[in-house]
């Protein structure tokens, strides 16, 4: 009788060792982790290109400005109003 219980004990302590994840479901979530990771990266990306671009437009504005105003005091200075 003791001896049925110490192979039951084995057989349940194999089976719950051997009951993990497989290679498979292993590799299966580190793809899904990876490709998780590189959806946050380009959706970074595209976010800092967005931010850099709305700079750019800025900038050109303000210096879009800058000219104006600097060619109107030119015509000014020229026509001597």
């Amino acid at each position: 009788m003791i001896k049925k219980f110490a192979v039951l004990a084995i057989m349940a302590t194999v089976f719950v060792a051997c009951g993990g994840n497989s290679a498979a479901e292993m590799e299966a979530k580190a793809k899904a982790t990876a490709d998780s990771l590189a959806a946050v990266a380009k959706a970074d990306s595209i976010k800092m290109a967005e931010e850099a671009a709305k700079a750019v437009a800025a900038v050109d504005s303000a210096a879009k400005a800058a000219m104006d105003t600097m060619a109107t005091k030119v015509e000014g200075a020229v026509t001597g109003h």
